[in-house]
């Protein structure tokens, strides 16, 4: 048995172990990267992150978009879910193809398409607002401060919307009809039925991927903020692995990019803590 987990235990070491351990140890130097020049100055960079602006504006935008983008992503995947499971839509099929697609795209060409969406001059969504007459609404999506992290995290939205709703969909299916026709017969509604049976029947899954899609969403967020906005306009859209990758790979502060990588390191790990002891329940079997 043990020499069956070998090769994997040697995996997980050298690709995630040593790794990490190696972000720990660089976050205590400073080093541009490329120097062979290193010097042990301990905790100074976590001091250093304490005065930097920008670090608490991309620590306060990455809390904002995964508030924000969980809760709407969660809220409309439930609704959806049990929209296409208990009622009967003709071609229920079809929206749940067309709902899926954006899952199976590289995140790369969802930032082209809602970064061509969100032109100026010639976006849809401009476009569309000067054709209702709303010129007054028409805005600088990308490079307004006041709404561009708002237009990032609807691109993060249309992307998980459609994954996170055919798991729920899967679950829900699961759920014996017996048990929506009893509560039918004692005259529960619909929204009564989904808060007080489909809900706790599949609270395990909920929660599960409740962690999964935070701890997503914040690789999600790098990837659409450096192809979207590069953290623009003036750091307005900067989140904290975007200001990590810029700190660490553009400005040659290696070792401050590792600190700010260990903060991120402590942050997933105690999101994901809190919101498995925040959602845990007793599990109710059926």
């Amino acid at each position: 048995m043990l020499v069956c987990l070998l090769p994997a235990s040697v995996l997980f070491a050298v690709f995630m172990i040593v790794p990490t351990v190696n972000v720990f140890r660089m976050s205590l130097y400073t080093w541009s990267g490329f120097s062979p020049d290193m010097r042990f100055v301990g905790l100074d960079n976590f001091r250093h992150l304490l005065d930097d602006q920008q670090f608490v504006r991309a620590f306060q935008n990455t809390i904002a978009l995964l508030v924000v983008v969980t809760v709407v992503t969660m809220g409309m995947g439930l609704f959806l879910a049990a929209i296409m499971t208990r009622q009967r839509l003709r071609g229920r099929n079809l929206y749940r193809f067309v709902l899926y697609i954006p899952n199976v795209l590289s995140v790369v060409v969802i930032a082209a398409i809602f970064s061509a969406m969100y032109d100026q001059e010639n976006g849809l969504l401009n476009g569309t607002l000067r054709l209702l007459s709303l010129d007054g609404l028409q805005q600088v999506w990308l490079g307004d401060q006041k709404v561009v992290l708002y237009s990032v995290a609807i691109a993060m939205v249309w992307q998980s919307l459609g994954y996170y709703m055919v798991l729920y969909m899967s679950s829900m299916a699961g759920i014996p009809e017996e048990l929506y026709e009893a509560s039918a017969l004692d005259g529960a509604s619909p929204a009564r039925q989904f808060f007080a049976l489909t809900l706790p029947l599949i609270w395990e899954n909920l929660r599960t991927t409740l962690t999964f899609f935070i701890m997503s969403a914040v690789n999600l967020s790098f990837v659409l903020v450096r192809a979207m906005t590069g953290g623009g306009p003036d750091g307005s859209s900067e989140v904290l692995l975007s200001y990590m990758y810029k700190q660490a790979y553009t400005n040659s502060s290696y070792g401050y990019g590792m600190a700010i990588g260990v903060v991120i390191f402590a942050f997933s790990f105690l999101v994901s803590l809190l919101v498995s002891r925040a959602t845990r329940r007793e599990p109710l079997q059926f």
